[in-house]
């Protein structure tokens, strides 16, 4: 089954809502087989998926290759396909243990290099090309633009249009852990789309406060990552994680309480997460990030159980989602 389609901003690039995030694929934190995340890019497809999002920094490139090698043979023009600019990837004369330091239990084969510059956006695009061998990339995002923010919009963005214009890129972007600093890219450039990992969910939505309303505004294609804050609002349970440390008791508690209220409804809390952000008119595609076949296939069945209506009046009158914020609205 294959959802419905959005674009992203004014660009020709359409996404569907569900989107695979490789960074798994690449062994975040733990090894995953070359057998395992061909698996899972089959499973994402089965269930309709086709939007699959990667970059050079998950696995030091081996996210890009699997993902390039599973949906080889795949008819090009039916998916699409983002990777990120900002970390080149430099080889190492001999390789140094892990990089497990960086998140990924993959052997330390290359350095990562952080680069905005107009060299080095065409640079990380042609070792993306190779790695993931396409022929082009749908959608690319400044990645991670935090500590740059200045050259990432005087030189690497620039470039970043005029790949646009060439037709080289369809859809271009910016991807962040946070909403403030995307909101001034929205403001200053002409983004496509943006995506914003773990600030609109149920358990946090300052990007409500200033992005997602001037996305709207600008007509910007938001995709929304980290719907289940690296795992507490997946399973809520001492020791679970929240933006990847552990979580607060108070976090844990209002994420309990919410999974109590979601099934008073019949509804298991991670439907209800995947579904919240799209209460947002400017949010185009949630991406999730799995590493199994199983993982794809309950977050595609997630997304499509059915979410009352009254389930986010109750949330709203228990206090556990703020009165003003959008929600979905049920089909009937």
């Amino acid at each position: 089954m294959t959802s419905r389609r959005r674009p992203l901003g004014h660009s020709t690039v359409e996404v569907g809502e569900l989107a695979f995030g490789a960074a798994g694929i690449g062994n975040l934190f733990t090894p995953v087989t070359d057998a395992a995340a061909e698996a899972a890019v089959a499973a994402a497809w089965q269930s309709g998926v086709r939007y699959f999002d990667t970059a050079p920094h998950y696995g030091l490139g081996l996210s890009e290759r699997r993902l390039g090698q599973a949906l080889r043979g795949r008819p090009r023009d039916e998916y699409v396909l983002s990777t990120k600019v900002g970390r080149l990837l430099r080889p190492l004369p001999e390789s140094e243990g892990d990089d497990l330091a960086d998140g990924f239990a993959v052997p330390a084969t290359h350095r990562r290099v952080w680069d905005f510059s107009a060299a080095g956006v065409r640079r990380s695009i042609e070792d993306s090309l190779e790695r993931l061998g396409l022929d082009r990339i749908d959608v690319v995002y400044l990645h991670d633009p935090d500590e740059h923010a200045d050259q990432a919009i005087s030189e690497a963005y620039p470039e970043l249009a005029r790949l646009r214009a060439e037709g080289t890129v369809g859809a271009i972007g910016a991807g962040m852990n946070q909403a403030e600093l995307l909101a001034r890219f929205i403001r200053e450039t002409d983004l496509d789309t943006v995506l914003l990992a773990g600030r609109y969910s149920l358990l946090d939505q300052r990007g409500l406060t200033d992005l997602l309303p001037l996305a709207a505004e600008r007509g910007v294609g938001v995709v929304i990552g980290g719907v289940f804050n690296s795992g507490l609002l997946a399973d809520p349970r001492p020791g679970a994680t929240f933006d990847y440390a552990a979580a607060s008791e108070e976090l844990l508690t209002r994420a309990l309480d919410l999974k109590a209220v979601c099934e008073e409804h019949g509804v298991p809390l991670r439907a209800a997460a995947l579904r919240f952000p799209f209460g947002h008119p400017a949010v185009a595609s949630v991406l999730v990030g799995t590493r199994s076949a199983a993982e794809v296939r309950d977050a595609a069945t997630m997304l499509r159980h059915r979410v009352p209506d009254g389930l986010w009046a109750d949330l709203k009158e228990r206090g556990l989602l703020p009165p003003d914020v959008p929600t979905p609205q049920e089909a009937h």
